[in-house]
């Protein structure tokens, strides 16, 4: 068993708040340089800049795990991270069906760009992603575990988009995986004023969305390897 330091929610150029200096060879290589041994790639409501961020991470040795920040309809955001691009392509093809026919207005939110290997654009999302889907926080972690992934409500510290914020309590029912907690909130506080989640796993991520921030916080992991099947193990173990 190894230690593994993660940040587990980072956003690229694609995410309509996030600058167009977080291409994925600048993400990797600013995870590299701050010691990170494992990166999720978390844009709003797409997948589209993944692939090339898992390609530079196998290239330079770093794993990135795929995923996404769903903006549920409710309002609230979960991180989903995915076992490989196969996965990850079918849950972009449900976000495809999902999210709102409603046009981003790049000066007011910035511009949503997908890039290859070589950070040229190739693609420019032209629906908003920062809206909600058309679909609950349920129906989402349903679609998650069915392709093999792992479901986190993110920053429920937050009143904004936190799922304490936005509903007021987790649903009983909701098979989530574990719990974010932001970069601003220091668990110990937080679980103090929620000790009905004191036994659940909980992690701590940058949200970066400038390259500055990532790796400002991290979760650390142990692990028996640097690949999904020990990361998902260390949920459940």
């Amino acid at each position: 068993m190894g230690t593994f330091e993660a940040d587990l929610h980072i956003h690229t150029c694609l995410s309509p708040c996030g600058s167009l200096e977080m291409s994925p060879w600048n993400i990797v290589q600013t995870a590299l340089e701050k010691g990170l041994d494992i990166i999720a790639i978390t844009d709003h409501n797409s997948t589209r800049n993944v692939r090339p961020c898992v390609e530079i991470g196998e290239k330079l040795g770093i794993f990135v795990i795929p995923g996404c920040e769903v903006n549920t309809q409710e309002e609230v955001h979960c991180l989903c991270y995915f076992p490989g691009l196969e996965a990850i392509g079918r849950f972009q093809q449900y976000l495809d069906e999902k999210i709102p026919d409603i046009k981003n207005e790049p000066a007011l939110f910035g511009y949503q760009v997908a890039v290859d290997r070589d950070d040229v654009i190739v693609y420019e999302e032209e629906r908003s992603l920062y809206t909600g889907i058309r679909d609950d926080i349920e129906s989402v972690q349903q679609k998650v575990h069915s392709l093999g992934g792992i479901f986190v409500p993110a920053h429920i510290d937050r009143m904004k988009n936190g799922i304490y914020g936005q509903l007021g309590f987790i649903p009983f029912d909701l098979q989530y995986d574990a719990l974010e907690i932001s970069r601003r909130m220091q668990p110990e506080d937080f679980l103090r004023q929620h000790p009905e989640i004191a036994s659940k796993k909980i992690l701590r991520s940058s949200d970066a969305h400038f390259l500055n921030h990532i790796a400002s916080v991290h979760t650390v992991f142990e692990m028996e390897r640097s690949d999904w099947e020990s990361f998902k193990k260390a949920f459940y173990g």
